[in-house]
């Protein structure tokens, strides 16, 4: 049976759009578990005993390991069936969930957060291009859409539950938990997927072709100063909500809620809006991030100042993945897993270089000029998209 005849009956209603809500579920848990620590940076810091830039190594290790996974695992598993691929890296994930609920060392739990990085790169690059796959290329947009609504999810349904889990329970809770919701995800994706044979082998050669198209290197110089301006300071905006807002856990729990809530509108809106101009809805998206980051020191020190900014932030960032993610897509039309591939590396290296750098901005002086520095850099994105063409 050849890989054309196994997609098309992989595209019936049901059985496929199944298959989508499963890999939609497996990239929630990834983003969930690489962006759990965010709202449980205080407690793990003073379980461990460590200063908040280094709480932030469990933010920095999951996106550069991410980066190097992405290619490196997609090349290495050549034409082997996908389905396996994603299912096993689904074990591996619920795996370094338990590590982490039960590591009595840091360095045990800078461990759970390596394997986290390798699965992320790898499910993400293989699991965000498979929509035309498994419903079919005329409702790909649609369900492209869904499967990147996971990324906002994450902040708006994962982020909080498990700040509010760790609260109550002590944030290894928030992890344990999180490992059993991926061994469902897991039991999902075994029983949704078809055998996904890959129809082409990704190799180093076809990703440093792309590389050298103008268009793939002006998504990734935009890629990379949105998302380190994003992550430099989102990583650090529970602290911010508690030394300069003064709101209590609880109540960061909702800002939190709202943050993401906000990201899930920014998603779909984007989705409809980058079809009439792609460079326009992501330079709008980069200019508000930087609006908000910038203010948020300043009028921040209300709640109801924080809370709408956190909504225009959140709606920005909502816009941000699927904006790169078809930028690319668009970039290399004959190579829809290399394009993928490469999305998901520079992503996920500039997420962790963002967590990073925030972080020795952090120690080195206060939350307050990391969220100026990170408006810097996302205006910046916004200046170099309004002088290219439109994509």
């Amino acid at each position: 049976m050849t890989a054309s005849t196994l997609d098309t009956s992989a595209r019936t209603p049901l059985k496929g759009w199944l298959a989508v809500l499963a890999v939609t579920l497996g990239i929630f848990s990834l983003v969930t578990t690489e962006i759990l620590p965010i709202g449980l940076l205080t407690p793990i810091g003073e379980d461990f005993r460590i200063t908040p830039g280094t709480a932030g190594l469990t933010m920095t290790l999951p996106g550069f390991l991410a980066a190097l996974a992405a290619p490196a695992v997609t090349v290495a598993a050549g034409r082997l069936d996908r389905r396996i691929l994603l299912c096993a890296l689904m074990a591996v994930l619920a795996l370094a969930d338990v590590v982490a609920a039960t590591s009595q060392a840091y360095w045990v739990m800078l461990v759970s957060r390596v394997l986290v990085g390798l699965v992320i790169g790898a499910f993400w690059a293989i699991g965000s291009g498979l929509a035309a796959r498994l419903v079919g290329p005329g409702h790909a947009g649609r369900a492209t859409a869904v499967i990147f609504s996971a990324v906002p999810l994450g902040s708006v349904l994962g982020v909080p539950a498990g700040t509010f889990v760790g609260e109550l329970f002590g944030w290894r809770a928030a992890f344990a938990a999180m490992a059993v919701f991926t061994i469902g995800v897991l039991a999902a994706l075994a029983w949704t997927l078809p055998t996904l044979p890959s129809a082409t082998e990704t190799r180093l050669g076809v990703l440093r072709a792309m590389t050298r198209g103008r268009a793939t290197r002006l998504g990734l110089l935009v890629t990379v100063l949105v998302v380190l301006a994003h992550f430099g300071t989102y990583t650090y905006v529970t602290p911010l909500l508690r030394q300069v807002t003064q709101v209590s856990p609880e109540l960061i729990t909702v800002f939190l809620l709202v943050y993401g809530t906000a990201g899930i509108a920014g998603n779909f809106v984007a989705g409809a809006a980058i079809a009439r101009d792609l460079r326009l809805t992501f330079l709008t998206a980069a200019g508000l991030i930087g609006v908000a980051t910038c203010a948020l020191p300043f009028l921040g020190e209300s709640e109801a100042g924080a809370l709408a900014l956190l909504v225009i932030w959140g709606f920005a960032y909502g816009a941000v993945p699927v904006c790169s993610g078809t930028w690319f897509a668009r970039a290399a039309p004959q190579a829809p897993e290399a394009a993928s591939v490469l999305f998901t590396s520079s992503f996920q290296a500039t997420l962790s270089a963002g967590a990073l750098l925030g972080g020795f901005v952090v120690d080195a002086t206060s939350v307050s000029v990391v969220m100026v520095a990170g408006a810097v850099l996302a205006v910046l994105a916004a200046g170099v998209l309004s002088r290219a063409r439109s994509a």
